[in-house]
């Protein structure tokens, strides 16, 4: 190690103009001050041995990339330097060596000289001036007063260093000084290097210093709040902790301990499923871990209630007396063979093997003809408990599968809430309006429904609230709809649909005497005794005051006339009434639907046909005329465009086969042909149509009226052929309602009226089955 002591009389020091450079990259060296300094590169060792060997003196320049370079060229470093004085000089292994210099004065680079393996420089030492002036006093007093305050916010420096501060009295040095000592960046200490004037330097500084201070007092704020939270949450902790002692020395536990071994106790006696045993099991461990005045607690421990409060092995004992089923059945609903045939079926397959899947069945008809209480019947008929969720106007699919828990207030879905609800994992479940589920941005709910209906992938259900699977095989799911067209073809697919068609005349009457009356009495307060109705009485308030494939406007008829009598009889006016077709105008006034055969006068040009509606059959009329023209054609009545089309094919067809209809070829030449179908706010539409159509045009053209009572249905071509349409049974009791004694309709639909339709319909019809046109015109008009 060197240790020579150099002459520290640095004030006769003559600093040399030509100056071996060492460049530093991690401080800047100020004159007056001392810091030591570590090189590694071999160029830099050589120069310190040539340095130390002559007369100790060096020049620091910064670089200006904080990377160590093994080889630093001019444009890498600053202009400006310090000439340095090295006081020590110690080598160290790795061929390494530590300095210790001291800065003596400014200098500035005017150009680096070649021929040396480091770097060599010619320079021009800057002298300092000394200032004195009140400005100058005022500045570097305001410098020591802030870096007082640096000082005593920062606990690393040391009050001597603000005592040699205060002793300086060269403004100069002192702002060197200080702009060491604070913490500033490389290219800030820099800027005070270079800066030459006096006064401009103890601005800066006094900048700098001020920003520090204003670090360092936000610093301690900071470190004051969380000093204070954390002793906040100490003390809390230490009288939990105490609480905790006094609760154990007085033998009594806490409330969180308690609910735990509940939660426990309750999955225990569950015999919950191998992956839901697991769930749980994780969120008891995340339960004990957190303190109950936590969100996070409540959202732990209701997932825990449902998982816990679900039916996972609970399930009702089928009862299998197929005949007693039978009788429930036939005890609620009057008619309704095929859905009541099903049940029956599924019974007896239940019976002879236990372990079968419950079939997915859709009841698909008009509104008001007992699809929702069916589904009751059938559950009781079972012995089953029954749950039932209307999905019409649902559009997010979370609404069948939850949402998940990352959501506050989350919740499962309807399906897993009404499982809870039924506390059995076997009810009989109905899925109402099942038509009616839309779809918006926030998912599909049909397709949801396709796990939830299929009974190959229902078995593993998973409810994202839940995120265990859960076993929906043995539930016996039941759907309604309206209407088939509007449920998505892969979710049709998944269920077995039953169809529960109109009622006809006497079933309603019978249904009406049976069901519709007694309870209607009993809602009102009366009883047998007090009001009874005829037969002809109701069968009148059907055919004057509803129009309708089911019965719920019957039902609101009978009780207009339950609440009359009540109110007859409240005010003692009267104590028993007996309704016959006299007194219904009394309660219900005049009627709401007359027969539209009788209204409509039998003129050439006026066929009846009939259609398919939402609400079951009903009579379409249409009307044709001529008048002075050319060839055109009107279509009126709000028709759709398969109509209209239709309506073209039958007067083509005409035209095509006018010699053997019996009118002239010409006919259209000088006419005009004018096609209505009345209750023109309705809009209509359908291939079915077509024959009446034809019809009623021939009748028009050969001027012969259509045979009376004569209702027709089915689709043509422009070859006159008949073709199939549907909706026969909605028709034909339609037909029957309004009196109708004869129906011309496709051969191909003859097969539709072997089971839908009821034996005394099929008496009091005539039904006429047609492949040709021909033949429709040879029976409705005698062609």
């Amino acid at each position: 190690m060197t240790d020579k002591q150099p002459s520290l009389d640095f004030g006769s020091r003559e600093l040399p103009e030509i100056l071996s450079i060492l460049p530093l990259f991690d401080a800047t060296l100020f004159p007056k001050m001392v810091v030591p300094v570590v090189i590694m590169q071999r160029e830099s060792i050589q120069l310190v041995d040539e340095a130390m060997s002559k007369d100790r003196t060096i020049g620091l320049i910064l670089s200006k990339n904080s990377e160590v370079k093994s080889k630093y060229t001019p444009d890498d470093l600053y202009k400006f330097g310090t000439t340095a004085l090295i006081l020590k000089m110690a080598k160290i292994e790795d061929n390494r060596a530590q300095l210790l210099v001291q800065g003596l004065g400014r200098f500035k680079v005017k150009d680096f000289i070649k021929g040396k393996p480091y770097l060599q420089a010619r320079v021009e030492n800057l002298q300092e001036i000394e200032i004195k002036s009140k400005e100058i006093d005022a500045l570097m007093a305001n410098l020591i007063g802030l870096f007082t305050k640096v000082v005593e916010f920062s606990p690393g420096l040391s009050p001597d260093i603000l005592s040699m501060a205060k002793s300086i009295q060269v403004p100069g040095i002192l702002a060197d000084m200080i702009v060491s000592i604070i913490n500033s960046t490389l290219e800030e200490k820099q800027k005070v290097l270079e800066t030459l004037n006096i006064k401009k330097r103890l601005q800066e500084v006094t900048r700098l210093v001020n920003y520090q201070l204003e670090i360092l007092k936000l610093g301690s704020k900071i470190q004051s709040q969380v000093k204070g939270d954390m002793d906040k949450k100490q003390r809390e902790y230490y009288l939990r902790q105490q609480m905790e002692a006094i609760k154990e020395e007085l033998g009594e536990k806490d409330e969180t301990s308690i609910e735990i071994e509940e939660y426990k106790a309750k999955i225990k006696e569950k015999n919950l499923p191998k992956e839901a045993l697991k769930e749980a099991e994780r969120e008891i461990g995340r339960l004990s871990r957190m303190h109950p005045s936590s969100s996070e607690y409540t959202v732990a421990s209701t997932y825990l209630d449902w998982l816990t409060s679900l039916p996972w092995n609970e399930s009702t004992e089928d009862k299998l007396d197929i005949k007693k089923a039978r009788k429930i059945l036939d005890d609620d609903h009057y008619g309704l063979k095929k859905p009541k045939k099903r049940i029956i079926e599924f019974l007896a397959v239940r019976k002879l093997k236990p372990e079968s899947k419950g079939p997915i069945l859709c009841l698909a008809g008009p509104p008001g003809t007992g699809k929702t209480s069916l589904g009751r019947s059938i559950a009781r008929a079972l012995g089953r408990k029954f749950h039932r969720i209307s999905l019409g106007g649902v559009r997010d699919e979370a609404e069948i599968r939850g949402h998940r828990r990352t959501y506050v207030g989350a919740l499962p879905g309807r399906i897993i809430q009404g499982i809870r609800r039924a506390e059995s994992n076997n009810p009989v479940f109905m899925l109402d309006e099942i038509d009616k589920v839309g779809s918006d941005f926030r998912g599909d709910p049909s397709s949801a429904l396709l796990e939830v209906l299929d009974p190959e992938q229902n078995f593993s259900f998973s409810d994202h609230y839940l995120d265990v699977p859960f076993d929906l095989s043995k539930v016996m799911f039941i759907t309604t709809a309206n209407i088939l067209d509007t449920i998505p073809p892969a979710l049709r697919d998944r269920m077995e649909v039953l169809h529960l068609l109109g009622y006809t005349l006497d079933e309603k009457i019978k249904i009406a005497n049976r069901f519709l009356i007694p309870r209607q009495r009993e809602a009102h307060g009366l009883n047998s005794s007090q009001i009874s109705f005829t037969n002809a009485s109701i069968k009148n308030i059907i055919t004057g005051y509803t129009r309708e494939a089911g019965l719920r406007n019957l039902e609101r008829e009978i009780a207009t006339i339950c609440r009359g009598v009540a109110t007859q009889i409240a005010e003692g006016d009267t104590k028993a009434v007996k309704i016959n077709v006299k007194d219904i105008y009394k309660y219900l006034g005049p009627v709401n639907y007359t027969s539209e055969v009788r209204a409509r006068p039998s003129k050439p040009g006026i066929a009846m046909g009939l259609a398919w509606t939402q609400a079951g059959g009903m009579l379409l009329f249409v009307e044709a005329t001529s008048m002075k023209g050319k060839k055109g054609l009107t279509l009126t009545g709000q028709l759709g465009d398969v109509m209209k089309e239709s309506a073209t094919a039958a007067l083509s067809f005409i035209r095509a086969n006018a010699s053997k209809i019996g009118i002239s070829e010409n006919f259209f030449d000088k006419i005009d042909i004018h096609i209505h179908i009345p209750e023109g706010a309705i809009p209509k539409d359908g291939p079915s149509a077509g024959v009446t159509i034809l019809t009623a045009l021939v009748s028009l053209l050969t001027n012969k009226t259509i045979k009376k009572d004569l209702a027709m249905t089915g689709e043509i071509t422009l070859r006159g052929r008949v073709l199939p349409v549907g909706g026969i049974k909605e028709k034909v009791l339609a037909a029957h309602h309004a009196g109708i004694k004869s129906i011309i309709m496709p051969k191909w639909n003859e097969k539709d009226l072997e089971e839908d339709i009821p034996e005394k319909v099929k008496k009091e019809i005539q039904f006429h089955f047609v492949d040709e046109m021909m033949e429709v015109l040879k029976i409705a008009i005698g062609k």
